[in-house]
């Protein structure tokens, strides 16, 4: 029989994590790609990534309307709980033999409660990993609820075994975003115009000379100092004299005071470098990132992707914390003038060697193939240490 995959996607970022396995899922004859969408990945805000998803082809099974927004820790358990009822109907009408779930947001937890509790085996992306905050908690969690692990790193792998999973159902694989980067070089031109395709607010640049690209999230245990934070990179970026492409952050807690911050700088500051976007496909972010100067912010992009590709990576702060980076990141503190020193000594570094430290590009088709084929059982227990 056809094996039924269902992948649970909820934010822009998971659709990047996993876009790589649901196009092997999608080829493969033995298997029904079943598709969820829920939380961020259907709002505006962040680019509603479930209409990128359409465009790529992809059909999308159901759409689970659970978002709460707003700038309090509270309405990230109030969109953990409305995905938590709603998904169980959604598996009860797809039916699904195995659902996958994606990292580390904190809405994630719904999808390995709902399916662990209806005994459906879960299938998690990227355990094993350390980024500190809420986070953490959550991939830790989505860890010990899943009976499949598909690890990023040889760290990572040994980490879940630690957790007391059984080692036959934890697969160093690498992580899939890696695989959308395969095929970009120092050389690979843009190939698009970000402001023609994608809008967004603020003035055009030339860009052939060297642009600087920003994602900065909230930290979900620093949403006092959210709008502090972001304002102080706004300034030290805007010191330097190439243009800006800012992207807008998730919807954690504290993205509220991380939007506002961003506004009251355009509309009371000179932010005539500043460019900002809501979103962009995978891939074409990807290519942004190549053509960069320097990536600076706190997304795990520019720990993994970043890494692959070589590009300077400027980390602020504390949200990638512990989290295994290669040669190419530069660690700072939130205040201007540690930004503004890390932006510029690696302006003056340039490029690094790509790095592999996250796979080689081929994590989608191995998990696929173990999607496919991998024994399925929602029993388990804990296996102690040797």
């Amino acid at each position: 029989m056809m094996r039924r995959v269902c992948v649970v996607v909820t934010a822009r970022a998971s659709y990047s994590r996993v876009k790589s396995v649901l196009v092997a899922l999608r080829a493969r004859e033995d298997v029904q790609l079943q598709i969820v969408t829920a939380a961020s990945a259907l709002v505006d805000r962040t680019g509603r990534i479930v209409e990128v998803m359409k465009r790529d082809g992809f059909t999308v099974d159901a759409e689970v309307s659970s978002l709460v927004e707003g700038d309090d820790s509270a309405n990230m358990v109030k969109t953990t709980a409305l995905a938590m009822l709603e998904l169980p109907s959604v598996f009860n009408r797809l039916k699904p033999d195995v659902v996958v779930t994606i990292a580390d947001r904190y809405e994630t937890i719904a999808t390995s409660v709902a399916a662990s509790y209806m005994r459906i085996p879960v299938a998690h992306l990227q355990g094993g990993e350390i980024t500190g905050n809420i986070d953490e908690r959550v991939r830790h969690a989505n860890t010990k609820l899943a009976d499949l692990h598909f690890v990023a790193t040889r760290v990572a792998q040994q980490r879940v075994l630690a957790m007391g999973e059984k080692s036959a159902n934890v697969h160093l694989t690498g992580c899939p975003s890696i695989d959308l980067a395969v095929g970009i070089t120092p050389a690979t031109e843009l190939g698009f115009d970000p402001f023609d395709k994608y809008g967004g607010v603020g003035e055009r640049h030339e860009l052939t000379d060297g642009f600087i690209v920003v994602l900065q999230h909230p930290v979900t245990n620093e949403t006092d100092s959210a709008r502090a934070q972001v304002t102080a990179t706004l300034e030290a970026v805007s010191s330097l004299r190439l243009p800006v492409l800012w992207f807008w952050p998730n919807v954690d807690a504290g993205a509220d005071q991380t939007s506002k911050a961003i506004r009251s700088y355009r509309e009371t500051r000179d932010a005539k470098r500043l460019h900002f976007f809501k979103n962009m496909e995978p891939v074409e972010f990807l290519r942004l990132i190549n053509r960069a100067t320097v990536f600076v912010g706190n997304s795990s992009v520019g720990v993994r992707e970043a890494g692959f590709l070589g590009v300077p990576v400027v980390n602020i702060g504390t949200r990638q914390r512990g989290r295994e980076r290669s040669a190419n990141v530069f660690d700072c503190g939130y205040t201007r003038q540690e930004i503004e020193i890390a932006v510029r000594s690696q302006i003056a570094h340039g490029r690094y060697p790509a790095d592999s430290l996250y796979g080689d590009g081929t994590a989608g088709k191995r998990i696929a193939e173990l999607l496919a084929n991998s024994p399925l059982s929602s029993d388990k227990q804990f296996v102690d240490p040797r």
